[in-house]
C-alpha cells in the first residue's frame, strides 16, 4: 500500500497501518471502567454518572435480558431514545449480551418504525415512552416479545427525576402542542428503571464475541429507496476506534478531555466518534438531548469547558448566531470535528477565527463504520476537502464503467478497509451492486488533488443536468453561503415544461433585506452562468435531518 498518494501528507506520528488492538466492544468497554473507575463517564440534564456507575447499570441490565428474555446472543433489539444516560447503558448492555443493536430514530412515524423493526427482524426493544404510542398502534405486526419502556428522568435521581417526569407528562407541550407523552398501553411492558433498581448488584454471563459478530444493524437513511440496515461488525467498528486513536496520536489526553454529544447517538457519527472512542479515552461526554433548543443547549456549554466537539454544518452555524456561544471561553477546546455533511468553508473560516481551533472536515458513511477520511491534526488540514483516508483505508475514483479516473477528475468513491460493513442485511443483490473489486461504492461524486486529499463534489443522485453540463449542489450551496445575509442554503435541481432542468436555490435569511434580484447578483460573481440558480425561494427554515443535515429532496 506505501504507493498510495496520501501518504506523503500523512502527519509525523502517524502511519500507513494502525494497531488493531481490539477483539470486541465489550472489551474496550471493560478496559474503560476498570481503568477510568470513579472518574465521571457522562453527563446529562446537569446529572453526572461515573464509569463504574455505569457499569453496574450494565451489568444489571444484561443479567435481566440473559435470564428474564428469552433473547440469545444474535437477536436483535431495537433502542429508541434521544440522548439520555440510559442511552449509553443500554448500548454497551446489549453489545455485553451478545444482542445485535438496532439504532432507531425516536422521530420516526409508525410506518418507519414498522419497516425498521420487520426489516431487521428484532425481537425486542428499550424505548423511550414519548414514543410508546406509536410502538402501541404496530407492535402486533412485529415479532417484538420484550418492551422496556424509559423516562426521560429514569436515571436523573430521585426528586429531579419525579419533577422532570411529571412536567413531560403532564406540562410541556411538542412544537404542534401535543402532549410530550400521549396515552400509551403496553401491559407486558417493563420500565427500565424498575430493571436496573431491582438487579443492582447482578451481573450476567460473559458472551464470547469475535470480530465476525454483528453489532450494530445501522440503517441508512433512505434516500436511494427503502432504508436498508448496513451490518456492522464487532471488528468493522473496532477497527474504525484503532484507525481514530491511530490519526489523533496523544493529542487526545486518557482521562482529561471533555466532549460535547450534541449528534443524536442512534447515528453513527456520535455512535462511534462519541459513544465508543471518547469512552475509551475515558473522556467526560456531555449528552445533549435537544440540541434545537439553543438557549439550553449554550447554557450546557457555558457550564461544561469541552476540549472537543462533533456537530454537522449547519450545527456549527447555528451556535456561532448564539450571543452566549459566541462568549464561551474556548481556551481548552483542541478537536472540532464536522461531518455528516459539507463543512462551508465560510462556516470553518467563522469557526476558526471564534474559537481558535480549526474545524476538521471528515467523512464516512453508514456503511464504513463510519470513519474513512479525516483532515491532519497537526495543522495540515485543507479547507473544503475531507481530509485523507485513515491508516489502512485505500480510496479510489470510478468513472461509470467503474474504471479508475486520473488525479483531479471527479468520479464515484470507493472505500476499502476493515471498516467497511459485512454487507447490507438481507440484501444480497443490493450488497454485491454497491462493491466493486473490494471496494464500497458510496453513491458520491468526489476528486482527490495531487497530495492525496478527497473533496466531496456531491451526491451522485442529486446533481443537475444545466444544458449538457453537470452542476453540483454543493458548489452553488458554498457559493450562496458566502453571502453575510445568508444564514442556510439547500440547492436542488427542477424541470422546465420541456424536460431541461434549472437550479433552484432555497434560503433562510439572516438579514431581512437580502433579496432575490440581490443573490443572483451575487451568484454571478462566484459561479459560471449555468450554475447561477434559475429561482430563489426565502424559507423561514430548511427542512433536515435529526442530525441537522439538510435534506434538498424535501425542498419545495
Amino acid at each position: 500500500m506505501s504507493n498510495l498518494p496520501w501518504l506523503k501528507s500523512y502527519p509525523d506520528f502517524v502511519s500507513e497501518n494502525a494497531d488493531f488492538s481490539y477483539n470486541n466492544l465489550v472489551e474496550i468497554f471493560d478496559n474503560s471502567v476498570s481503568k477510568y473507575g470513579d472518574q465521571i463517564a457522562y453527563k446529562n440534564m446537569g446529572v453526572e454518572i461515573s464509569f463504574n456507575d455505569v457499569s453496574k447499570h450494565v451489568d444489571a441490565l444484561v443479567w435481566y435480558l440473559q435470564n428474564k428474555t428469552n433473547l440469545k446472543k444474535g437477536d436483535k433489539i431495537a433502542l429508541q431514545m434521544p440522548n439520555l444516560l440510559q442511552y449509553p447503558i443500554a448500548i454497551f448492555a446489549c453489545l455485553k449480551a451478545g444482542l445485535v443493536i438496532v439504532n432507531t430514530n425516536p422521530l420516526y412515524t409508525a410506518d418507519e418504525m414498522l419497516h425498521q423493526y420487520t426489516d431487521s427482524e428484532a425481537k425486542a426493544i428499550i424505548i423511550l415512552e414519548n414514543f410508546a404510542s406509536k410502538l402501541e398502534e404496530i407492535l402486533s405486526k412485529t415479532k417484538i416479545e420484550t418492551v422496556i419502556t424509559t423516562t426521560i428522568g429514569d436515571l436523573l435521581g430521585g426528586l429531579k427525576g419525579s419533577i422532570v417526569n411529571f412536567v413531560i407528562r403532564n406540562i410541556k407541550k411538542d412544537a404542534e402542542g401535543n402532549k410530550m407523552v400521549p396515552p400509551f398501553s403496553l401491559p407486558n411492558s417493563t420500565p427500565l428503571k424498575k430493571i436496573l433498581k431491582q438487579n443492582l448488584g447482578k451481573s450476567g454471563n460473559n458472551v464470547s464475541l469475535e470480530n465476525s459478530d454483528t453489532a450494530f444493524l445501522q440503517y441508512t437513511g433512505g434516500t436511494t429507496g427503502v432504508s436498508k440496515g448496513a451490518e456492522l461488525t464487532h471488528g468493522n467498528i473496532c477497527a474504525n476506534v484503532s484507525q481514530v486513536e491511530a490519526w489523533i496520536g496523544s493529542n487526545i489526553v486518557e482521562g482529561q478531555e471533555t466532549i460535547i454529544t450534541a449528534l443524536p447517538l442512534y447515528h453513527i457519527f456520535a455512535l462511534t466518534a462519541n459513544c465508543v472512542v471518547f469512552f475509551r479515552y475515558g473522556a467526560k461526554n456531555i449528552l445533549i438531548t435537544n440540541p434545537r433548543d439553543m438557549a439550553s443547549f449554550c447554557k450546557d456549554l457555558q457550564k461544561n469547558p469541552f476540549s472537543a466537539i462533533t456537530g454537522v454544518n449547519t450545527l456549527f452555524i447555528g451556535l456561532m448566531n448564539q450571543d452566549v456561544f459566541r462568549n464561551l471561553d474556548f481556551s481548552k477546546l483542541k478537536l472540532a470535528l464536522g461531518g455528516g455533511m459539507a463543512v462551508q468553508d465560510v462556516v470553518a473560516d467563522e469557526w476558526e477565527q471564534l474559537t481558535g481551533c480549526a474545524l476538521l472536515e471528515a467523512y464516512g458513511l453508514s456503511e464504513t463504520s463510519p470513519a474513512a477520511t479525516i483532515n491532519p491534526y497537526d495543522g495540515k488540514h485543507k479547507k473544503g476537502t475531507i481530509g485523507l483516508p485513515l491508516p489502512n483505508t485505500e480510496l479510489k475514483i470510478f468513472d461509470d464503467d467503474k474504471k479508475e479516473v486520473a488525479v483531479g477528475e471527479p468520479g464515484e468513491i470507493g472505500i476499502k478497509g476493515p471498516q467497511v460493513m459485512k454487507g447490507y442485511w438481507n440484501r444480497p443483490e443490493e450488497t454485491a451492486n454497491c462493491m466493486h473489486d473490494g471496494f464500497f461504492l458510496t453513491g458520491d461524486i468526489g476528486i482527490m488533488d495531487e497530495d492525496g486529499f478527497f473533496k466531496i463534489v456531491d451526491r451522485k443522485k442529486e446533481m443537475i443536468l444545466v444544458s449538457g453540463f453537470n452542476v453540483y449542489p454543493n458548489d452553488v450551496e458554498k457559493a450562496i453561503a458566502e453571502n453575510p445575509k445568508v444564514l442556510e442554503v439547500g440547492v436542488r435541481g427542477e424541470k422546465n415544461e420541456d424536460g431541461t432542468e434549472f437550479v433552484r436555490a432555497f434560503i433562510v435569511k439572516k438579514d431581512d433585506s437580502l433579496t432575490k434580484e440581490e443573490i443572483i447578483e451575487f451568484c454571478r460573481t462566484k459561479l459560471t452562468n449555468y450554475k447561477v440558480p434559475k429561482s430563489i425561494s426565502f424559507r423561514e427554515e430548511l427542512p433536515k435531518s435529526n442530525v441537522g443535515k439538510i435534506l434538498r429532496r424535501l425542498l419545495e
